[in-house]
C-alpha cells in the first residue's frame, strides 16, 4: 500500500503500459503490479506483498512477515457472484490442505486503468461449498477433458468477503485488519466443523437483519439438510454452532432465543 494517507480511486493500475500481444497477459501484468506497488498484508498489516516466483502454483504473492500466501483473480467490471478459477480437481486438493491461499478478487476499469472493487476472502472461508465445478472440455478442444471451476463468491458469508475498495473508496488499513482477526479461529477447526459454521454464519446473513431469534435460523434447517444428509439431528447443530458463534464474539446472545450480529468494524 502507497500510504494511509492515500486514495486508492486515484491510483492508476499501473505505472507502466504491459506489452504482450495477448488481453489477458496485459490484464494479469496490470493488476499484478499493481498489487505489488500498493497492496498490504490484510492478515499482518506488513507494508507490502512479494510477488511468488514466476509458475509457483497457485499462489501469485507472499507476505515475508507472516507468511501467507495470496492467489489474485481480476477482470474487468464489477465483481459477481462468481469468479473463474483454476482446475477442479486441483481447487478440491487444496480445500484440503493447510497451506491453500487466500483470494483476491479485484475488479477494474480498463477505460479510466483504476481499480474500483477488491476483496480478500481468507483461506479459512473456502469450503466445498463454494466451490462450483464448470463442464469438462469438449474433445475437440486443445485441452480436451479439463474441467475447471468457479469460486462462489455470493456464497461466502458476509464476514469472508473483506472490502478493501469498493466502488472506488478505500477502506482503512485498521478496519482490514479488525475483520480479518475476527474470524481467525475458523482456521484452528477442522474441514467438517468449519463447514457447519460456515452454512450456519450464511443463514444469518441470509435472514437480513442485525437482531433475530433461534426460529429465523432454525427456517433455514432444509437447507443444512440438504447439505449435511447424514446427520438427522439439524436443530441441535444449528444451535450449537449459533453458541460456537456467541463464544467468538461473532454473536450476542439476549437471552429468550435472540441474537445480536455483532459489527465487524
Amino acid at each position: 500500500m502507497a500510504g494511509e494517507d492515500d486514495s486508492w480511486s486515484n491510483l492508476g493500475l499501473a505505472e507502466e503500459q504491459a506489452v504482450f500481444v495477448s488481453a489477458s497477459q496485459n490484464a494479469r501484468v496490470l493488476s499484478e503490479g499493481w498489487i505489488a506497488a500498493h497492496m498490504f498484508c490484510p492478515a499482518c498489516g506488513a507494508d507490502r506483498l512479494d510477488a511468488t516466483a514466476n509458475n509457483t502454483p497457485v499462489a501469485d504473492f507472499r507476505c515475508a512477515s507472516c507468511h501467507e500466501e495470496f492467489e489474485l483473480k481480476a477482470k474487468n467490471g464489477r465483481l459477481g457472484r462468481k469468479v473463474a478459477d483454476g482446475a477442479y480437481g486441483a481447487m478440491t486438493a487444496r480445500l484440503k490442505s493447510a497451506t491453500s491461499p487466500n483470494l483476491l478478487a479485484m475488479g477494474y476499469d480498463k477505460a479510466r486503468m483504476q481499480v474500483r472493487d477488491l476483496i480478500i476472502v481468507p483461506s479459512h472461508f473456502f469450503t466445498q461449498t463454494i466451490i462450483e465445478p464448470r463442464k469438462p472440455l469438449g474433445p475437440h478442444c486443445r485441452r480436451a477433458g479439463w474441467q475447471g471451476c468457479n469460486i462462489l463468491l455470493g456464497d461466502v458469508p458476509a464476514a469472508g468477503r473483506i472490502d478493501l475498495i469498493r466502488q472506488g473508496v478505500q477502506t482503512s488499513k485498521a478496519a482490514v485488519l479488525d475483520q480479518w482477526r475476527a474470524t481467525r479461529f475458523l482456521r484452528d477447526l477442522g474441514q467438517s466443523a468449519r463447514g457447519w459454521l460456515l452454512d450456519v454464519m450464511k443463514a444469518v446473513d441470509d435472514i437480513g437483519r442485525t437482531e433475530f431469534t433461534l426460529d429465523d435460523v432454525y427456517a433455514f434447517k432444509g437447507r443444512l439438510s440438504a447439505l449435511y444428509p447424514g446427520n438427522n439431528n439439524v436443530r441441535p447443530k444449528i444451535r450449537q454452532q449459533l453458541q460456537v458463534l456467541r463464544d467468538q464474539g461473532f454473536l450476542e446472545f439476549s437471552g429468550r432465543g435472540e441474537y445480536r450480529l455483532r459489527r465487524m468494524v
